[in-house]
């Protein structure tokens, strides 16, 4: 149906001041104004069933936002962070990841195409033209604006009016988007409690070479070397292995024992073997460069240095304070073994850091 086949007299009256050539171009006014072209009516503006229809497509649009909104939140509850799956043509992805940019993608997609065809097909597209004013307006230029306004709001149907169904879901979209971010607030916490300042070593268990995952004895680790290690029972396809092996990283070091300097090291030492965290602690990253002549450590991200002759203390660079050290010993059978935890939390400093 074309607005050509309707009847002019079914047609919303034409503004005067609108439209309409405001003059022609001649000899001596060869850039005459020639104003705006006629105003042709929408489909929606001469028939009602059309009308109608669109407000629907808006609702639709916006009911489609708000279900899409509670899929965002209902994925994020219940799909499991490791869960893969896949997806053609995108390949092996996160379940969640996908689930989640797909389900607010499309809630804020619909809010965004049910405002444009809402405006596009319902609210007034008349062209006004308007002669400049003073930036101070005059009480008629003030009135004349707030009935410009009040009638755009009937036009648009945002109010109380005729458009309830689009103002309803509208509101509805709106209100509901925003707790996809409210959601996102879950990651905060729960609160860490003591994670931080416990690992997966205690009283006996055994120290394991991370390249060989044997048991080591103190006969392995010869005067000079350097050897990680890790808890007994960790293995590398374990769920939890990188956030477990980030705080128990252990690396020994075998001195001879008249260059140890440090009392407390000595006697948490076995044989001159010793036992420190392999986690530096500036901003954590594995320490792995041995110097053998200074009994230095570095690290290779910001050159934090630290002396394993002298309580592995920092000696150069932005590390905050000395590396941890685990007490160890050996058992009935000659492997070595940790004699508790760290007494301190490994890693970089945090704001609970020495509170009880």
């Amino acid at each position: 149906m074309s607005s050509h086949d309707i009847s002019e007299d079914n047609l919303p009256q034409k503004q005067a001041h609108a439209h309409g050539a405001l003059g022609v171009a001649d000899k001596d006014n060869p850039f005459a104004d020639p104003g705006l072209p006629p105003h042709e009516h929408r489909i929606q503006d001469v028939d009602e069933k059309a009308a109608k229809r669109s407000e629907r497509i808006v609702a639709g649009l916006f009911t489609l936002s708000m279900l899409a909104t509670v899929g965002f939140i209902a994925a994020f509850v219940a799909l499991p962070v490791d869960k893969i799956i896949y997806v053609f043509p995108l390949g092996h992805i996160s379940a969640l990841n996908f689930s989640l940019g797909l389900t607010l993608g499309v809630a804020l997609f619909a809010i965004g195409a049910g405002a444009v065809h809402w405006a596009r097909t319902l609210m007034s597209d008349v062209e006004v033209a308007a002669e400049r004013h003073p930036i101070e307006a005059s009480p008629e230029v003030r009135e004349q604006v707030f009935a410009d306004f009040k009638e755009g709001v009937t036009e648009s149907g945002i109010g109380f009016g005729r458009r309830k169904l689009i103002r309803n879901t509208l509101l509805g979209a709106l209100t509901l988007v925003p707790l996809s971010g409210v959601v996102l607030l879950r990651e905060l916490g729960p609160m860490p409690g003591t994670k931080l300042r416990h690992t997966l070593w205690s009283k006996g268990k055994l120290l394991v070479n991370m390249n060989t995952h044997e048991p080591l004895r103190a006969s392995d680790i010869s005067v000079g070397s350097l050897t990680f290690a890790m808890p007994e029972g960790l293995h590398e396809h374990d769920h939890d292995f990188q956030k477990e092996i980030a705080k128990a990283a252990l690396m020994l070091v075998r001195l001879e024992p008249a260059d140890i300097k440090d009392k407390r090291e000595l006697e948490w030492s076995h044989e001159g073997i010793v036992a420190y965290s392999k986690i530096c602690t500036h901003v954590g990253c594995p320490i792995s460069l041995y110097e053998q002549q200074t009994h230095h450590v570095l690290c290779p991200c910001h050159q934090s240095t630290f002396d394993l002759a002298d309580g592995a203390r920092v000696i150069f660079g932005p590390a905050g304070h000395a590396l941890p050290q685990l007490r160890i010993g050996v058992n009935d059978e000659g492997y070595l073994e940790a004699l508790g935890d760290f007494e301190e939390p490994v890693g970089p400093a945090f704001w609970e850091r020495g509170e009880s």
